[in-house]
């Protein structure tokens, strides 16, 4: 008898060695599970030691040399960060350019970086470094402070206390008292980072008006040197990008202020390469290897995950609604003035989240507020102009943005108390009033909307000034400007 179950043909399939082809394929297998295993155990490793390593090399500033009268964080809406270049003589800066190992670090450039609440648009306002500004109280070295220091060239600010590295504290408390605006984040970015940067991204495109020789660099050698660089649009990097960005003599005046419009059109370039390469953690990390290596931030800004993610916060930011301009300026001697009152426009401009069109881009609205539209025509729509603050020449400067509007301005008086803090909007009874006051609106961001009793059919609208009404930015300060998506051969020289 036999005991057992019976042999079939698949069982002796089970039974029989694998073939060479199945073993084959039960170790590609094995292996591929292996290295998936193994990546995925590198990679959360590996993601802790990168932002260790990155955490580890950003150098921070101590707090304790910011002023203690500082504006008021709620004073403004967005955020503004203020962007120094610096050519400290550390850490292999001299041989890029950053002078002498024993000088002092100076800052060579800073703009003052605003990004609207809505995350859409940001503006980036140069000041030259020869501008002439008070400097404050600030910290030096040994625990003191200094006495403020009125028209003193603003890049004298990053000197104070005579170090290698710079006083960014001081340079933003500068800022904070020339502008009313609280700076919410400091970066400090050295010749070193510079270059590493723009290697990273691959190159960044630039133009240039004519042929630049070693001359325009150095205007202390006796000859012109080598040619740096060929008329037209072409890619740098490295030593390269840094030649560029700190070219001055030789093209158009020589001026500081033209070395900006190039170091404008050259920051453009790069936030659009960047863009292009895709804002991502995979990308990003590249360039904050890079970047973190030689920055210096404010404690706020001092970790891999705060960095990364303010950065990422940046990312919905359009190129067309990234504007550079240069703070209102004229020449004083050999230095640079502010022009006033176009500087205050500006600030108060970013005070309030409005850009540089007098649109507003804070986002949300409060209940009863006006909603910001695009501008309408104000054809056919009446208005007559008070001023509710003690501000002087103000209901004038309204009405002329209202004619500019194709708006009928009736007349301009005072209204009858001058304490008014809010813009209103009145408007009376009858069909169309209250849609023509919307459409007035549009011209005044946050200002009420209220109907008025005493004004009849045919009074038209009335509009009453508040002190949160700056006007318009002067036409000749907002033509001034370039935006991130701008040709690189455009507008290159001042001079």
């Amino acid at each position: 008898m036999t005991t057992g179950r019976q042999e079939t043909p698949a069982r002796r399939r089970l039974k029989a060695p694998p073939s060479r082809h199945g073993r084959k394929r039960r170790r590609r297998l094995r292996l591929v599970l292996g290295i998936a295993l193994s990546l995925l155990v590198l990679a959360l490793a590996g993601g802790g030691w990168i932002y260790l390593r990155l955490s580890g090399n950003i150098e921070t500033f101590g707090a304790e040399g910011l002023a203690k009268n500082r504006p008021d964080a709620a004073s403004s809406k967005g955020e503004n960060v203020l962007v120094i270049g610096s050519d400290a003589r550390t850490g292999g800066n001299s041989e890029l350019g950053g002078g002498d190992k024993e000088d002092i670090g100076r800052s060579d450039t800073a703009f003052l970086l605003h990004v609207y609440a809505d995350h859409r648009h940001a503006v980036a306002v140069s000041i030259p470094r020869d501008t002439l500004v008070t400097i404050p109280s600030c910290r030096l070295p040994n625990g003191s402070w200094t006495p403020e220091r009125p028209d003193t060239m603003f890049n004298a600010a990053y000197s104070v206390g005579q170090t290698a590295k710079g006083n960014p504290a001081c340079t933003q408390n500068t800022v904070e008292k020339l502008t009313g605006l609280r700076v919410d984040h400091t970066v400090v970015i050295d010749f070193k980072g510079f270059a590493a940067l723009t290697d990273v991204v691959g190159g960044v495109d630039v133009c240039l008006p004519k042929d630049v020789y070693q001359g325009n660099l150095n205007p202390n050698r006796t000859t012109r040197g080598k040619k740096l660089f060929s008329k037209g649009e072409q890619s740098v990097s490295g030593q390269k990008a840094l030649d560029y960005v700190r070219i001055r003599h030789g093209i158009g005046d020589g001026s500081d202020i033209g070395r900006i419009k190039r170091q404008q059109a050259f920051v453009s370039s790069l936030l659009k390469k960047v863009k292009d390469e895709g804002f991502t953690p995979t990308k990003l990390l590249p360039l904050a290897e890079a970047a973190t290596e030689s920055m210096t931030v404010d404690p706020g800004l001092g970790s891999a995950d705060k960095l990364l993610s303010f950065a990422m916060s940046l990312k919905d930011i359009d190129l067309h609604n990234t504007r550079f301009i240069t703070i209102p300026w004229r020449y004083e001697g050999e230095r640079v003035a502010i022009v006033e009152p176009d500087a205050d426009a500006l600030w108060a401009s970013l005070k309030d989240d409005r850009t540089l069109d007098g649109a507003d881009a804070g986002g949300e609205h409060k209940e009863g507020k006006a909603k910001q539209a695009k501008p309408a025509s104000g054809d056919g729509i009446s208005v007559t102009v008070q001023n509710g603050t003690t501000t002087d020449g103000l209901a004038a400067r309204a009405a002329k943005t209202l004619t500019k509007h194709d708006f009928t301005v009736m007349a301009t008086t005072d209204a009858a108390s001058r304490d008014h803090t809010t813009t209103e909007i009145q408007y009376g009874p009858g069909a169309g009033q209250k849609s023509r006051a919307e459409a007035l609106a549009t011209l005044f961001p946050g200002a009420e909307l209220r109907s008025a009793a005493d004004l009849t059919p045919g009074a038209g609208l009335r509009l009453v000034l508040g002190s949160s009404y700056r006007g318009e930015l002067p036409s000749d300060l907002t033509k001034d400007t370039r935006s991130a998506a701008d040709n690189p051969c455009s507008d290159l020289s001042y001079g």
